[in-house]
């Protein structure tokens, strides 16, 4: 099974628990890890900017941060507003120091407890990531965060949404600047069709 292969791998733990905890407020939803198979299929098919920095939205544990930091060798930032995952997910930074000298690689890794719509971006981050974390009301004040960035700093910016929610699509498509740049249908997508990934770009012209 990929999720303890990996996990054992980067010396962390980002499975789901057994009971899940479901947050207060409806805005937000509970805790799901993005699969391994679809991080596998997203570094395959999609180009990260090794200058940049990767802002995962709802970190959870950590999967994503880890992941991508290990094998893509760039810079993360997982953005949790729930005390127990971003708990989590500074244990898991702990043991993964062991796995590997961070102050010597000059990718950074790094978690902060936040709600996600509080984060101030910065110039560096040009990729945000979405699995359904919260609300269309939650995701839209953070595009408009991401847009007053770019207004601020020019910069090319990518959204990458996993297991798509028709809100997001459709704010994306309709009422927003960001065009599609590619979808990676994962295996089961045949029988389901939210399994896949959708890229939105804003900046330079899609190719």
């Amino acid at each position: 099974m990929k999720d303890k292969y990996y996990d054992k791998l980067l010396h962390i733990h980002t499975m789901e628990d057994k009971k899940t905890s479901y947050p207060e407020s409806h805005h937000y939803n509970p805790y799901e890890p993005t699969p391994y198979s679809a991080l596998e299929k997203l570094s395959k098919n999609y180009t990260f900017d090794k200058q940049a920095t990767v802002i995962d939205f709802g970190c959870g544990k950590g999967r994503l941060p880890f992941y991508l930091h290990y094998f893509q060798h760039i810079s993360v930032t997982g953005i949790e507003m729930d005390a127990h995952f971003f708990s989590n997910a500074q244990h898991n930074l702990q043991s993964y120091k062991q796995l590997i000298n961070t102050d010597q690689s000059q990718a950074e890794i790094q978690f902060i407890y936040l709600l996600a719509e509080e984060y101030e971006i910065t110039s560096k981050d040009t990729c945000f990531y979405f699995f359904n974390p919260f609300s269309i009301h939650i995701f839209k004040r953070i595009v408009a965060n991401i847009l007053k960035s770019v207004e601020e700093a020019p910069r090319e910016v990518d959204i990458i949404l996993y297991y798509p929610h028709n809100t997001y699509i459709q704010f994306l498509e309709y009422y927003s600047p960001f065009e599609l740049l590619l979808e990676i249908k994962l295996k089961a997508y045949w029988l389901n069709p939210d399994e896949r990934l959708l890229i939105y770009r804003f900046g330079n012209e899609i190719i």
